[in-house]
């Protein structure tokens, strides 16, 4: 039996986890715990960016306007990044790696390595290059995590939380989404152009 989940198990199975979040601790968000490791990694090399202050209501400051916004939150989860936030994106990569290797042990013969790695309508349309491959898929890692910090919260916190939440920001940001990836996607994978069926 294939050890996949059918879409829809999936999406009801995504849906209980955020609910249960929101519910017991806190909406779910990822991409500001990028900003709180580069802050880590920062203040390993400047100690002098993130200070304990009894002026701010999380106890610590930072001179950088960003880590010392809403009272040095920011600045106290560098600090101290054992938190909730920071364990669950860690956890998360964790669950990615046992996923995919949990993929592998049950792929059958049509989901063979290369096809992993690599899918075929990437092969048809741009060719069987790794290092085009591995390079798209950061600058894409790259402007999706930009967005989402000019944005102010990731798909996760805008639009899977968000919307869960009725918040506005979270429908807006949605159609945002859509309204670019959709088209993008058609344009990178037009039928047409790359002699697929």
């Amino acid at each position: 039996m294939n050890a996949r989940l059918p879409w829809l198990a999936g999406g009801v199975l995504l849906a209980m986890s955020f609910f249960l979040a929101v519910m017991l601790v806190k909406p779910i968000g990822v991409s500001t715990q990028f900003v709180i490791a580069d802050a880590m990694a920062w203040n390993q090399l400047d100690n002098s960016i993130i200070t304990k202050s009894a002026e701010t209501k999380s106890g610590y400051a930072s001179s950088n306007a960003y880590l010392n916004k809403s009272g040095g939150k920011y600045a106290k989860h560098a600090a101290n990044p054992m938190n909730y936030s920071f364990i669950f994106v860690l956890a998360m990569m964790a669950g990615a790696g046992l996923s995919a290797l949990l993929s592998k042990s049950n792929a059958t013969p049509q989901q063979d390595a290369a096809e992993r790695e690599m899918p075929q309508v990437w092969r048809q349309r741009f060719g069987s290059s790794k290092a085009l491959r591995y390079t798209a898929a950061f600058g894409a890692g790259f402007l999706v995590l930009y967005g989402a910090r000019m944005a102010g919260g990731c798909t996760s916190g805008h639009m899977m939380s968000g919307i869960m939440q009725t918040s506005l920001s979270g429908y807006i940001f949605t159609l945002g989404v859509f309204a670019t990836a959709i088209p993008v996607a058609m344009m990178m994978f037009n039928s047409k152009s790359n002699g697929a069926v």
